[in-house]
């Protein structure tokens, strides 16, 4: 069986002022970001990771980088043009109450009927496409490394449909589960490289929070 560890990079800039970071935008990481980094590292201490894949993007190509110097153990890493976030085209670098005011149905479909998200409006990639090459990737690297762990650091609106693309989970549904939390943790089983299984999701237990801040999860 192989387990993929997928983690959301930590808090940036742009994450607490509530603004869409996409596939192009990028800010830095909060300085409390590297602490969790740190922690989640202490919650992986146990598990032999085989490799971890990155997306290029600064804010999850350094959350990596972190994590790799934090375990204290030399672990691969490879940097996949394929894990980068949604383009979000025209909504990326506007926070979100702009995007609220000029696209109110953009918004809402894009955040809870993707069935619906029409992506030609903002000029953003779609979902299917998202879920498509997210996907291409995993299996990819479920192939390189059979019955071992592997670590995907990547991003949230990303993340979120392609670990419920692998899932199965159909388009009208596909944001069931709700968000992925900065520096979170999300557990997927395989034995074949097809098929997944849901074993942990959104973990932040780790990180010790005793306050929710909404800014934190997308």
């Amino acid at each position: 069986m192989t387990r993929i560890f997928f983690i959301r990079h930590g808090k940036t800039e742009w994450n607490l002022d509530s603004k869409y970071q996409g596939a192009h935008g990028d800010s830095p990481l909060l300085p409390q970001s590297y602490q969790e980094i740190k922690l989640l590292a202490q919650s992986l201490s146990s598990i032999k990771i085989a490799h971890v894949y990155a997306s290029p993007l600064p804010r999850a190509k350094t959350t990596a980088e972190k994590l790799i110097e934090a375990l204290g153990r030399p672990i691969p890493l490879t940097i996949d043009e394929r894990l980068i976030e949604f383009n979000l085209g025209k909504m990326e670098g506007m926070k979100f109450t702009a995007v609220a005011e000029k696209w109110p149905d953009v918004l809402d479909n894009f955040r809870h009927h993707p069935d619906k998200y029409d992506p030609s409006i903002v000029n953003s990639e779609s979902f299917e496409s998202v879920i498509k090459r997210m996907s291409a990737a995993v299996k990819d690297y479920v192939k390189n490394y059979p019955n071992q762990n592997i670590v995907i650091v990547s991003h949230g609106a990303a993340l979120n449909a392609a670990i419920n693309g692998l899932l199965g989970m159909p388009m009208a549904h596909l944001k069931d589960r709700g968000g992925l939390s900065n520096t979170s943790t999300t557990i997927l089983q395989t034995t074949d490289g097809q098929k997944f299984n849901l074993e942990k999701w959104n973990d932040t237990s780790y990180l010790h929070k005793t306050t929710i801040d909404p800014t934190d999860t997308i």
